[in-house]
């Protein structure tokens, strides 16, 4: 049987159609741009994509005008892809030495040549200054590629930073058709290979061929559950992203019915119906309450309720002790969740990750400021399918231009549950912990529970069980009743805070449970 790798990748091999970022490319090389620097983990994507270009742009040129490229690192030294001249200048300044002794119209791409510019040698930044001002006379250009951004501040106006975009379906579906023809499958649906596809969106072209070949290997055919894994791994590896199972469903929260009908009628936004029907993107969802209140929960539902992934994101994590460190963490992960798309992004506990964009200018010299500044000019200007989902609990701390309108589609205020939707809660607890509602009360329950949040009312639950547990018996309303005893809630030891936030609250969000709705429900239960 032939190996899964035994061929070509050939969404890096074949370079007979120029993307959008070839074109552009050859934009600047034609401008007269002597250094550009692409930012991508993918070196065989962007060798294919230069040696596209360099074919582009010697078409209908004389033998004795055509461009050259030349690869470099301090492993192979310089090579001419065109005579495979090798010159063996393997430090990092000798090769600059030799970049002003090639002739005109040469491409240079310098592979992991960022690593000398992070603690930069003088002679270096000034040496390569001068091949940038003597590449613009003599049509060289300079290409830099690393999988992070790394420019001094010296070389900031003189090299053009360019994003290399992760692979789109079209170059994945060539790396899926690579795997097939390779691992001699002929009879894989074409509804099934768009399912692998879409899971390994979001992945590198190295990545995903990995994760079709495992998939092969596990199950002889493309499983698209066995690609989606692996991507949730290669995500992880960041640090930055967290792919999400969610399993909850609308029925898993207990009460905020007018955030779950908001959320009903926005499920298909992501469907080609909703393009035809001419809706706007939709932007995002800002939640905000009190701890405990099933925050995070209406964050995995929401990407349950559209039918997309969800992708965490700490917003703290961004954040780097390198300079530019964080604002290439943030660009990585706008790539990969537009890569991806359409999907959620979940920026969890969002006060913790941009409090500190207030006094940025005084206590880390202004990252937090462009940090933040960044996220809102994408979250604004965003045409992908990306759906931003915020939580936060100390909406004080948040800076006030996250909040202003417009910024999100709706910001929706979680108060503490009343006595319908405590009941609701009561009830789902008690099944998810594998017991019957009916061997409880949970009308009496709900009453008894006043004040406290959706997790307080799952904590007394699970305080119930253990006492039950010890005793070798089933857990009774007499067992939560002593539980609830024996319980300080939120609502107690931090009253002033909440009724702060629920101040703030009125006029500036929306209340995720209707008043109509409560008193309806609380007529109800009365009776």
């Amino acid at each position: 049987m032939p190996t899964t790798k035994s061929k070509p990748r050939p969404a890096l091999d074949n370079a007979s159609l120029l993307s959008d970022l070839g074109a552009r490319i050859i934009h600047y090389i034609q401008a007269g741009y002597p250094g550009l620097y692409l930012v991508s983990p993918e070196e065989q994507r962007v060798e294919a994509e230069l040696k596209s270009v360099t074919e582009h742009l010697n078409r209908d040129r004389k033998a004795d005008e055509q461009y050259q490229l030349c690869y470099w690192s301090v492993v192979d030294g310089l090579v001419n892809t065109k005579t495979n001249q090798v010159h063996n200048a393997n430090d990092p300044l000798e090769v600059l030495q030799l970049i002003g002794e090639q002739p005109e119209r040469t491409i240079f791409l310098l592979k992991d040549y960022h690593l000398f510019l992070q603690d930069p040698n003088p002679i270096i930044v000034r040496k390569l200054k001068d091949v940038l001002l003597e590449g613009k006379t003599k049509q060289k250009t300079l290409i830099i590629v690393g999988c992070r951004l790394v420019l001094p501040p010296e070389l900031e106006r003189e090299i053009t930073v360019v994003e290399f975009a992760l692979p789109g379906k079209e170059a994945l579906r060539g790396v899926l058709g690579g795997i097939m023809e390779s691992a001699g499958i002929k009879d894989l649906a074409v509804e099934q290979q768009e399912k692998a596809v879409d899971a390994a969106s979001g992945l590198t072209t190295i990545e995903a061929e990995n994760a079709f070949a495992l998939s092969f290997v596990q199950t002889r055919t493309i499983e698209p559950s066995v690609v989606a894994r692996e991507k949730a791994q290669a995500v992880k590896k960041s640090g930055l992203l967290e792919i999400i199972e969610a399993r909850e469903s609308l029925d898993s929260i207990g009460g905020l019915d007018v955030m779950k009908d908001w959320l009903l009628k926005r499920r298909n936004a992501f469907t080609q119906r909703a393009v035809d029907y001419g809706l706007p993107p939709a932007k995002g969802l800002l939640i905000i309450g009190i701890a405990g209140t099933g925050k995070s929960l209406s964050a995995k539902v929401t990407a349950k309720v559209f039918g997309v992934p969800l992708l965490k994101l700490d917003a703290g994590r961004l954040y780097g002790g390198l300079v530019g460190q964080s604002e290439a963490n943030l660009r990585s992960v706008i790539q990969t969740a537009e890569a991806i798309a359409p999907c959620c992004l979940w920026l969890d506990e969002l006060e913790k990750g941009l409090a500190g964009s207030k006094s940025s200018s005084s206590t880390d010299g202004g990252t937090s400021a462009r940090v933040l500044g960044s996220l809102l000019s994408w979250m604004q200007e965003k045409t992908a399918a990306v759906f931003v989902v915020a939580t936060a609990n100390d909406v004080s701390q948040l800076p006030p231009e996250l909040l202003r309108a417009g910024r999100w589609d709706s910001m929706f205020f979680v108060d503490l549950p009343n006595a319908a939707e405590r009941q609701a809660i009561w009830n789902i607890q008690i099944r998810k912990h594998g017991r019957n509602p009916s061997d409880f009360d949970p009308v009496q329950l709900a009453r008894a529970s006043d004040g406290l949040t959706g997790s307080e009312i799952e904590a007394v639950f699970v305080e119930s069980l253990y006492d039950a547990f010890d005793r070798d018996a089933e857990p009774t309303d007499l067992d939560i009743a002593r539980a609830l005893t024996d319980f300080v809630p939120l609502s107690k030891t931090m009253a002033e805070q909440i009724n702060a936030l629920r101040t703030w609250a009125t006029g500036r969000a929306r209340f995720a449970t209707s008043p109509a709705a409560t008193e309806r429900r609380l007529r109800k239960l009365a009776a």
